[in-house]
């Protein structure tokens, strides 16, 4: 149940996120690609090999946004207590973004550990991989990935301005977060 009182809306520049996730992608996989050739000393090219790392590179990052979004909706479930039947997933055509949502509302702290489980899960998990097995295209996708979050983690601090307990309900077609908090100090600290 929310409470009466208008919530504070928290909303996302999409034009300026397109922009932040180009240039932390560009960054990570230079940086990435600079540690696996100094490190591991592996760079190689040929024409075929590329042609199938590509083919392979988008089958992984298709399949990683799919997972990304599901990690959300399994943060909701896992951290927020939400039943499955008030999930929500899809793709904004508009937009050209894939979303997954809910329509129950949950507590700050609860929200702020679904939106960053998908960087730890398609990000980390797949660049860690890509460094271990000596994989260019792991670590190309764990770029793309860790890069995707970049909207978690602009939201994510926004929510570290209310209390823990704050009610976030979660907009079901845009990029916005409406936070209900539950004490009269709205814009404390907390974590």
């Amino acid at each position: 149940m929310l409470p009466d009182k208008q919530p504070v809306v928290i909303e996302l520049d999409i034009k300026k996120l397109m922009m932040d996730n180009i240039v932390v992608t560009t960054g990570l996989v230079i940086l990435f690609i600079a540690i696996q050739y100094i490190c591991l000393k592996d760079f190689q090219f040929s024409f075929w090999g590329t042609f199938s790392a590509s083919i392979l590179f988008v089958v992984l990052y298709i399949v990683l946004i799919i997972l990304h979004e599901t990690s959300h909706l399994i943060g909701f479930m896992l951290f927020g207590g939400v039943p499955f039947k008030s999930l929500k997933y899809g793709v904004n055509l508009e937009l050209g973004v894939a979303y997954a949502t809910t329509d129950q509302p949950l507590p700050n702290h609860a929200m702020k550990k679904a939106l960053l489980l998908p960087f730890w899960t398609t990000g980390i998990l797949p660049t860690i991989a890509g460094f271990y097995f000596n994989s260019t295209v792991l670590l190309l996708v764990g770029a793309f990935l860790i890069a995707g979050a970049v909207g978690d983690f602009a939201m994510y601090k926004e929510l570290r301005k209310y209390p823990k307990d704050a009610l976030v309900q979660d907009d079901p077609q845009y990029p916005k977060l409406y936070v209900y908090p539950t004490h009269k100090k709205e814009l404390s600290k907390q974590d």
